[in-house]
């Protein structure tokens, strides 16, 4: 089956990439650039924007299925890039799948689409979208996933995936943003320090794609729905960044700040930061603060029950991974 990942140069791109290719699959990647990783293991690669409604119909001839993975992540940035590689990017994929019959869609969404600050804990898919966006990402990707569950029909089979906080190898974000601030003493336990999250194992996230594309082509359950990913048990996220930091060769953070105090200051660098049209990230904002002190995790029985979800890499396990790929084992 020919297949067409966007965003297959990133990380989880690659992880679901490397999958397909592993399945027997030809795999084409849209993206801004050729990608050597890709190419070396024997996939195609399509210089192009999701933004450039030509490129997308062009990177779509020939395909069977689609992994719609691109997308501007990250709390910081103009709404405009946002809406137009997040949300018309989506659009123009989906133009493209009704334009070539593409049969089935498989986008990537994320939690943060129902997160607006407040702790979360086992919410499932019927959770309402939120109303409140404390970063333009989350409404951009909000917007995107309304899209490609209005357009599921017979003829394009659509379905949403929501992985939460993915790491692994090949993170440049996550982990790497953490260990820097640790590095450089700016990394403080926001709250009481004891606050559970849902994170997932990069390659668990790709498989579980891989999963759902297999459940639409044989039964077609999945069809028209969204699914929370996460590695079913919720983790104490300042235990999970300790572990980290021990790997590293650092001491664990302990120095506190209370939430108010974080969400204070990250209101108040966001105002200066656009006051003064400041492009770099600020270093706190409303929305680290609510992720770093908040809970938020989430059921993920429906993808258990709809098309066999099971992350079978533990987090203890992928961390081995992770440190045996940088050679700190």
């Amino acid at each position: 089956m020919k297949v067409l990942v966007t965003g297959g140069g990133g990380f989880l791109g690659f992880h679901i990439v490397k999958l397909l290719l592993a399945e027997g699959h030809e795999v084409r990647v849209l993206g801004r650039h050729r990608y050597p990783q890709v190419e070396q293991l024997g996939g195609e690669c399509y210089v192009g924007s999701v933004t450039d409604l030509p490129s997308v119909l062009q990177a779509c001839e020939g395909i069977e299925e689609v992994y719609h993975v691109a997308a501007i992540a990250g709390v910081w940035g103009e709404w405009e890039d946002y809406y137009n590689t997040n949300y018309v990017g989506t659009l123009n994929v989906i133009e493209a799948c009704q334009t070539h019959k593409i049969p089935r869609l498989i986008f990537t969404s994320s939690p943060s689409v129902v997160f607006a600050g407040q702790s979360q804990t086992g919410l499932n898919e019927t959770t309402p979208y939120s109303s409140k966006w404390l970063t333009h990402y989350p409404k951009s990707k909000m917007m995107a996933e309304k899209a490609v569950l209005a357009v599921n029909s017979e003829s394009l089979k659509t379905v949403a995936l929501r992985p939460h906080l993915i790491w692994g190898p090949g993170d440049n974000h996550i982990i790497p943003r953490l260990v820097t601030r640790a590095r450089s003493g700016q990394l403080a336990v926001v709250g009481n320090g004891k606050n559970k999250v849902d994170i997932i194992y990069v390659e668990n996230a790709a498989k579980a794609h891989l999963q759902v594309a297999e459940e639409l082509r044989l039964r077609g359950q999945s069809a028209g729905r969204t699914f929370f990913l996460g590695q079913k048990e919720p983790v104490v996220l300042w235990d999970f960044i300790n572990e980290v930091l021990k790997r590293e060769g650092l001491k664990p953070v302990t120095r506190k700040i209370p939430f108010f105090m974080a969400y204070t200051i990250g209101r108040s660098l966001e105002w200066v930061y656009r006051w003064f049209n400041r492009k770099e990230e600020p270093r706190m904002t409303r929305f680290i603060a609510c992720q770093l002190a908040k809970e938020h995790y989430y059921d993920h029985s429906l993808a258990e029950e709809v098309f066999g979800y099971d992350p079978h890499i533990s987090v203890s396990e992928g961390l081995d991974r992770l440190y045996a790929a940088k050679g700190l084992m």
